[in-house]
């Protein structure tokens, strides 16, 4: 259920709560929240702090503020961007949601050959000695993976800004927030990319050479040596079908179901993300006993 918050910022407390609430599908979309005296008498606040934290909802897009004061959820599928992706990646309790984890690898992929293609057609030199100097810090942290996540990071952030692309920088951003969060798990799951200085040094050459479409092949063969290990650990966490599932899927094979999941060409990867604990659970959202009080 909603909890009396403890907090010192009240409002960050209860705009916390409650948008956890809706993107777990506790208020459903188009539901109307219980007023302000009802609300303000859960959380144990005032209302000067409830109304702050309804109207950052309203900015974060989550819900709308609606004339004579009836708070309405939004879609948030619809409604909001990848600033929420944060979020929505880790659950009230720390579980993690698997397919957010996905989504954000996927997108990943995506966009890192085209950001590094842009920088080769943009960047010019000043970006080039910039890669050059963070190859050789890279190369002089090789043993240390959780050094080398963090100088990665910086090669990829001088590759936006090569790319001269606000929207890629605005995604990089919410990526690095997002891996914030999981950062010891990424440590551990991204070492083969992050060992791959071989492939930096070829983005960075790529990008001094003004070459493009180099640049794109070879920032794409780094980041699927991550999004394979990386798509494995959740593959190995995400529940799978039952035989009957399967089968009223079309997973079954001509003599019965199919082969069963493959996991064991990286057992090491599902341990590591199995022995991370707070993120072993893939549901997002917890059941809220009593909510239905509140509505």
């Amino acid at each position: 259920m909603l909890e009396r918050v403890k907090r010192t910022s009240l409002s960050d407390a209860v705009f916390e709560q409650l948008r956890d609430r809706i993107v777990a599908g506790q208020f459903a979309p188009g539901e109307e929240l219980p007023g302000e005296r009802q609300l303000s008498e859960t959380f144990g606040v005032n209302r000067g702090a409830l109304r702050e934290a309804l109207k950052r909802l309203e900015q974060a897009r989550l819900v709308a503020i609606q004339h004579g004061g009836a708070t309405k959820v939004l879609d948030y599928k619809v409604s909001c961007g990848l600033d929420l992706l944060a979020h929505l990646l880790l659950g009230p309790s720390g579980t993690m949601n698997w397919n957010v984890a996905r989504s954000v690898i996927e997108l990943r992929s995506a966009l890192a050959p085209d950001i590094a293609r842009l920088a080769a057609v943009r960047g010019g030199a000043k970006t080039a000695d910039a890669l050059d100097e963070i190859v050789l810090e890279m190369t002089a942290h090789a043993e240390d993976p959780a050094a080398l996540q963090k100088i990665a990071m910086r090669f990829w952030s001088a590759l936006v800004d090569g790319s001269d692309n606000l929207a890629y920088r605005l995604s990089l951003n919410t990526l690095r927030e997002v891996y914030s969060r999981i950062e010891d798990l990424l440590t551990a799951i991204l070492t083969d990319e992050l060992s791959d200085l071989a492939g930096y040094r070829a983005v960075a050459k790529a990008v001094r050479a003004g070459d493009g479409a180099k640049a794109a092949r070879r920032a794409q063969t780094i980041v699927e040596r991550g999004a394979k290990n990386l798509l494995t650990a959740i593959e190995a966490m995400v529940p799978q079908p039952s035989r009957s599932e399967r089968a009223s899927l079309g997973l079954a094979s001509a003599g019965g179901v199919g082969p069963p999941r493959q996991t064991t060409s990286m057992p090491s990867v599902a341990r590591l993300a199995i022995e991370h604990e707070p993120f072993a659970d893939p549901a997002l959202s917890d059941s809220v006993a009593g909510l239905g009080e509140l509505t």
